[in-house]
């Protein structure tokens, strides 16, 4: 009667870092116990766990990554698809702007007609700039959130004072604005009106005589006398004329010659 091998299976109780034996006993021969080539395995868990996680990781990163190129992709398709309408827009607006707001065209007339020549003989000798700040406004009554009307203009302007030597008097020749500087900061009207259109012609004729004022406030006329004596003097010292003596036409007292400037 044949005997079959009986394989017991002994196996240690799983600790970590075990190493699992198999040993395999046969009954009929009675041989003695032999290691099974190929039998020492370790733990795989921890590695397992760890290929998990890995693969987890890699597979957000590549959907966060897909999402974000998709998301760039639709972006850039909206903006190359909206792109038409804008540009249409701005082109519209332009229109539109152009007609409310027309570029105004100036024509002069090519006639030009001389009314008067005059010989001058003026000896510009000072010029101020001055800079002031002018309100004007009209319908300021218990109404004028209806039909008042409000700027506010800053002048800038320059004035020139020199002598005309054909009269002995300092003068000032030239009191205007330059309009390239001069501009109405502010502007506030009513709900009921457009504005008051001479409004601002007025703030400038306002602001030139306000210059004017404030530059013969400051003495411009004495100092543009001085000035022309100054260079009278050296011009007819230049003629080799050795004295030189200035007086004035309200007065008969002669004034004390100017010593020259080595």
């Amino acid at each position: 009667m044949s005997h079959k091998p009986q394989l017991p299976l002994l196996v240690a109780a799983p600790t970590p870092n075990v190493v699992y034996q198999v040993r395999a006993r046969s009954v009929s021969t009675g041989s003695s116990t032999a290691d099974v080539p190929g039998s020492d395995i370790r733990p795989t868990h921890g590695y397992n766990v760890g290929m998990r996680n890995f693969l987890l990781i890699t597979l957000v990163v590549m959907a966060a990554a897909a999402l974000l190129g998709g998301t760039w992709v639709v972006v850039r398709t909206v903006q190359e698809s909206v792109r038409p309408v804008s540009d249409l827009s701005a082109g519209v607006s332009t229109q539109i702007a152009s007609i409310l707001h027309p570029t105004p065209t100036i024509v002069p007339d090519p006639v030009t007609i001389v009314r008067e020549v005059r010989s001058l003989a003026r000896l510009e000798t000072i010029q101020y700039t001055v800079e002031k700040v002018i309100t004007a406004e009209t319908g300021q009554g218990p109404l004028r959130f209806l039909f008042g009307d409000r700027l506010l203009f800053i002048a800038h302007g320059m004035v020139i004072a020199g002598v005309d030597l054909s009269l002995p008097e300092a003068e000032v020749f030239v009191a205007t604005l330059d309009n390239e500087k001069s501009y109405v900061y502010d502007r506030e009207t009513g709900l009921l009106t457009r504005g008051d259109f001479t409004l601002e012609s007025a703030a400038r004729q306002a602001a030139e005589a306000e210059i004017r004022r404030a530059a013969l406030d400051d003495g411009i006329l004495e100092q543009a006398r001085v000035n022309a004596e100054n260079t009278l003097y050296r011009l007819l010292r230049a003629l080799a004329i050795p004295d030189i003596i200035f007086v004035t036409e309200r007065s008969d007292a002669t004034m004390p010659a100017i010593t020259a400037t080595p």
